[in-house]
């Protein structure tokens, strides 16, 4: 055990470190000089050279990247070229909103997706399976932004039933952080829960019909418990995966939803960071989703022998 998880802490910081260089390199072959954006209409040579000296746009690659690294690995992720804020504060700010939000949609997939998928599969060629390909269909079909609009449209314009935006702290006011947040978060784990209800039915469709099912439901044990403690605990192997790497992905791909619901969160410091060329956010922004997909997948190898006794982490893994 110990030495797979050091090989595998000493991977993910490879590929922590690699995934940082393609970043630092991507964001600079952006076109666009943020020294130019930054001296407004004074752009005389003076005072560029001034800023690019300020700012360390003037020093080689080699020397910007070892001080971004040497400053990250002391927890500094440095200072914003636009606001001049802390990048630290940025992200104390904005990444709450965002892994809550997500952590909400996870909710809402795993629920319904689960669901869905054990009575489309324990159902199988009846109209209850139908429907449940149906919804997940749909759910794969409806881009996001769409249907975010439309229940704006519907259910906060027309019927006011949710907040058409805003965001409140959660220990400012739980009730009202999850009023703000309940509508967002469907929206965003309806794509997801298509995508679990279709491998939760493929993974209980495969369960159902193995041999220790047939043995426990000649052992006489009741249907639920057959579906619920046998096929289902065997099953959730494939959907432990999936919602782990769709965890990183949605702390990092939420921009469309809360761009539409005007949520103070990660997508929208991604965007406005992007579009400004402030070099010391993006890079941030990057570094701390590498994070967190290595951190989850980590976590999701290691919840196998926990879901499925048959599974082992060994050394040679």
């Amino acid at each position: 055990m110990r030495r797979y998880l050091f090989n595998r802490l000493w991977q993910s910081l490879v590929t922590l470190l690699l995934a940082t260089i393609v970043v630092f390199l991507g964001v600079r072959a952006l076109p666009g000089d943020p020294a130019l954006a930054l001296a407004g209409e004074d752009r005389d040579p003076e005072s560029l050279r001034a800023i690019r000296q300020q700012y360390g746009l003037d020093d080689s690659m080699l020397v910007q990247f070892w001080k971004f690294v040497s400053h990250a690995a002391h927890g500094d992720l440095g200072t914003s070229i636009r606001s001049g804020e802390s990048v630290n504060t940025m992200l104390r700010n904005a990444l709450p909103v965002t892994i809550e939000l997500s952590m909400l949609a996870i909710l809402v997939a795993s629920v319904i997706g689960v669901g869905a998928g054990v009575v489309a599969a324990v159902r199988r060629g009846r109209p209850a399976e139908w429907a449940a390909n149906a919804l997940a269909l749909l759910g794969l079909s409806v881009p996001n932004f769409w249907l975010g609009l439309m229940a704006i449209l519907y259910l906060s314009v027309a019927l006011r039933l949710f907040p058409a935006s805003g965001f409140v702290p959660f220990f400012t006011d739980p009730i009202a952080n999850l009023h703000h947040l309940v509508l967002p978060a469907c929206i965003l784990g309806t794509g997801l829960s298509a995508v679990i209800m279709r491998q939760t039915r493929s993974s209980m469709l495969d369960a159902l019909s193995a041999d220790y099912i047939r043995t426990a439901e000649a052992k006489g044990l009741p249907p639920r418990s057959v579906v619920g403690r046998h096929a289902l605990r065997n099953s959730l192997i494939v959907v432990v995966t999936i919602v782990g790497l769709q965890l990183g992905a949605l702390i990092s791909g939420a921009v469309v939803t809360e761009r539409i619901f005007a949520l103070p969160g990660f997508g929208k410091l991604t965007v406005d960071a992007v579009f400004q060329r402030d070099y010391p956010v993006i890079q941030a922004v990057v570094l701390v989703t590498a994070t967190a997909y290595i951190v989850i997948n980590l976590l999701v190898d290691l919840l196998y022998s926990v879901i499925d006794p048959r599974i082992r982490v060994r050394g040679e893994a």
